[in-house]
C-alpha cells in the first residue's frame, strides 16, 4: 500500500462525541485526504459550464464571480419550481434521526454532518431562510442561515461526502432521497463554476473520444482485439468482436475499465466467451465505448447527454435493442431518469431474447436489458454447459452495487448467477445486502487518490462485514456488477481486509462456462490453474 496512506490503527479509532461546536458553524478544514481537486479549466469550458479558472479548495479566494450569491438562489429558485421533490424534501423533514446511523461516511467518520439529515440541513437552513416567510422574517430563529463563502465551502466539502448511495432513504418514513439532495446542490455550485475533477474530465472525455478515459477509436479496437486474442490462447477458440456493424441485432454498452483495467478485464474476457458460446448477434460502438455516466454526479442536464449518445448510436447502427455490462450508475440514469430526461426509445424494439425467446417487458420503455438479466435467463432455460468446479479455488460473496441494487432492484439475477457457477457462495449479513446494501464509499466521483481517507472511512462498513465473511467462511473473492466498485475496492480491502480479491459476476461465469470446441482448458481467466487440473498434476 502507499506510504500516503493513513494510519491503520488511526483510522480505525471512530469517536462519536458531541462536537463542541454547534453545527451552524460553516468552517471547514480542509485536511489532507479528506477533498477531491478542483476541476481543471480546460474540462469545464469544454462542458461549456460556468466560471473556469484555476482555484483551489485550500485556498482562501475561490475566484467565485462577483454575483456569486445572486446566482446560487437564483438556481435555488428554479430548481425548487421545477423539481417538487426538491421543496417536498426541504419541507417535511422532522429530524427523527432514523437516517443517522445508515450513512457509511458517518459510520466511518463520526462527522455529525455526515448525518444524511444533517449534510441536507446544511442546504435546508439556507432554503428556510430565503425562501419561507418564517425564515425570512425570523431568520436564525426560524431555523435560517446566511448564504456565505463559508457556506458554501462547507456545501462543496460534505455534499462531495455523499456518494449518492441512497442508503438513508431506504430507512427514511418519510421517503425522503438525500442522494436527489446532494445532486441538486452539486448542480447549485456548479452554476458559479465549484466542481473537481474527478467528475468533469471523465464527462469530458466522454463527449470527446466516447468514454471517460479518453481513450479513442483506434484504441478501442485495439483494446478489444488484445482480448480476443488472449481469449483464445485460454480457450483455443477465436471469437468474434464487431465493432460499429451496422445492422447488428443488438448494442452491446460497457463501462470503459471492462477494456482497460483490472480486474475488470476479466470480465470483458467472460461477456466475449458467453457470446461466442450462445452465437449473439451484436456490437460493440466506438463512440459509445462508455456505459458509465458521470452526469449522475454533475447535474440532471450532463446526465442526460451523456446518456443520449448511447440511444444516438443504437439509432445510428441500426440495431433492435441495447445490453449493457456491469456497470453501476450507468443502471440507475436509466431505470429512473430515462423516460423523463430522453423519452422512451421508440425506435428501438421491446428486447426479446434471440437465444431464450423470453421478452423482457421491464425494458419495454429504455430497451436496454443488464447483463445479468440475459445471463440468468439462459442458465435458467439450460442453455449453458457448466462446470462449477472450475471456480472452486473461490469462496465467493457478492456485494449489491448500490446502483443496480438500490435503483434498479437487480437482486436475485446476479445470484441466481453465482449459485449456478460456483459451489461455494456466501452471502454477507443481511442488514449489509440487497436492498440494505453498504457503498463501497467511493462512488458519485469520490473514488480519487487524493481523497483516499474519506474513501477508506466510507468503506469500512462495507468492509467489516467481508471481513466477517472472510473470517467465517474463508471468502477469498468479493464478487460485484459495477465498474466503481471493482476499480476502489481492492484498495479498501487490501486496507482493511486483507486476503480478499475482486472480481466481476460474468468471470466466473466464462470460468465454468464448458464451451462447444474449446481446447483442453488448466486455468482460469486469471491464469490460475483449474483446482481439479492442478490435483492431476500433483498426482
Amino acid at each position: 500500500m502507499s506510504e500516503a496512506l493513513p494510519k491503520h490503527e488511526e483510522l480505525v479509532q471512530i469517536r462519536y462525541d458531541v462536537p463542541r461546536n454547534g453545527w451552524r458553524s460553516a468552517h471547514v478544514d480542509f485536511r489532507k485526504g479528506t477533498y477531491s481537486y478542483s476541476a481543471a479549466p480546460k474540462n469545464v469550458q469544454y462542458l461549456g459550464m460556468a466560471n473556469p479558472r484555476h482555484w483551489r479548495p485550500t485556498d482562501k479566494d475561490w475566484k467565485l464571480p462577483p454575483d456569486w450569491k445572486q446566482i446560487i438562489l437564483r438556481g435555488m429558485k428554479e430548481r425548487l419550481e421545477k423539481f417538487r421533490s426538491f421543496r417536498l424534501f426541504m419541507d417535511i423533514c422532522v429530524r427523527c434521526g432514523a437516517c443517522a446511523d445508515k450513512c457509511h461516511f458517518y459510520l466511518g467518520s463520526a462527522d455529525p454532518k455526515n448525518m444524511p439529515v444533517l449534510r441536507a440541513e446544511l442546504v435546508r437552513s439556507v432554503y428556510r431562510r430565503y425562501f419561507t416567510a418564517s425564515g425570512r422574517l425570523f431568520r436564525g430563529l426560524a431555523g435560517g442561515r446566511e448564504l456565505t463563502e463559508d457556506v458554501l465551502k462547507e456545501w462543496f466539502y460534505y455534499f462531495y461526502q455523499c456518494t449518492e448511495c441512497r442508503r438513508c432513504s431506504v430507512f427514511c418514513p418519510f421517503g425522503i432521497d438525500t442522494a436527489e439532495v446532494t445532486m441538486i446542490v452539486r448542480e447549485l455550485l456548479n452554476l458559479v463554476g465549484v466542481n473537481t475533477n474527478w467528475v468533469l474530465e471523465p464527462a469530458a472525455n466522454c463527449f470527446r473520444t466516447g468514454n471517460h478515459l479518453g481513450v479513442q477509436p483506434h484504441g478501442f479496437k485495439d483494446s478489444i482485439d488484445f482480448a480476443v486474442d488472449e481469449l483464445e490462447e485460454l480457450t483455443g477458440i477465436r471469437v468474434e468482436a464487431p465493432i460499429n456493424k451496422k445492422g447488428a441485432e443488438i448494442l452491446f454498452v460497457v463501462p470503459s475499465a471492462d477494456y482497460f483495467a483490472t480486474p475488470h478485464y476479466y470480465t470483458l474476457l467472460g461477456y466475449l466467451a458467453l457470446f461466442h458460446e450462445i452465437g449473439l448477434d451484436y456490437t460493440f460502438s466506438a463512440y459509445a465505448s462508455e456505459g458509465g455516466n458521470f452526469g449522475l454526479f454533475n447535474s440532471h442536464e450532463l446526465m442526460k447527454r451523456l446518456n443520449n449518445k448511447i440511444y444516438a448510436e443504437a439509432k445510428r447502427l441500426g440495431v433492435k435493442w441495447i445490453l449493457g455490462g456491469e456497470c453501476g450508475h450507468m443502471w440507475r440514469v436509466l431505470h429512473q431518469y430515462m423516460d423523463t430526461m430522453n423519452g422512451p426509445a421508440d425506435f428501438l424494439e421491446e428486447p426479446v431474447s434471440p437465444v431464450t425467446g423470453t421478452r423482457f417487458e421491464n425494458a419495454r420503455s429504455t430497451k436496454m436489458v443488464h447483463i445479468c438479466e440475459l445471463t440468468a435467463d439462459l442458465i435458467h432455460n439450460g442453455k449453458l454447459k457448466l462446470d462449477p468446479s472450475h471456480n472452486d479455488h473461490w469462496r465467493v460473496t457478492f456485494h449489491d452495487s448500490c446502483n443496480p441494487a438500490r435503483g434498479m432492484g437487480l437482486l436475485e439475477e446476479p445470484r441466481y448467477i453465482l449459485r449456478n457457477v460456483v459451489n461455494h457462495f456466501f452471502e454477507m449479513p443481511e442488514n449489509t445486502i440487497r436492498e440494505q446494501t453498504f457503498c463501497c464509499g467511493s462512488g458519485a466521483g469520490l473514488g480519487t487518490d487524493e481523497n483516499i481517507e474519506m474513501r477508506l472511512r466510507g468503506g469500512l462498513p462495507r468492509a467489516n462485514a467481508v471481513k466477517y465473511v472472510r473470517d467465517k467462511h474463508g471468502v477469498n473473492l468479493l464478487t460485484c456488477i459495477c465498474a466503481i466498485d471493482k476499480a476502489t475496492l481492492p484498495t479498501l480491502l487490501e486496507y482493511w481486509t486483507p486476503g480478499v480479491e475482486v472480481g466481476g459476476v460474468h468471470e466466473l461465469v466464462a470460468n465454468a462456462l464448458v464451451m462447444k470446441g474449446e481446447k483442453d482448458r488448466t486455468t482460469d481467466l486469471r491464469g490460475e490453474p483449474f483446482p481439479a487440473k492442478e490435483a492431476a498434476v500433483h498426482a
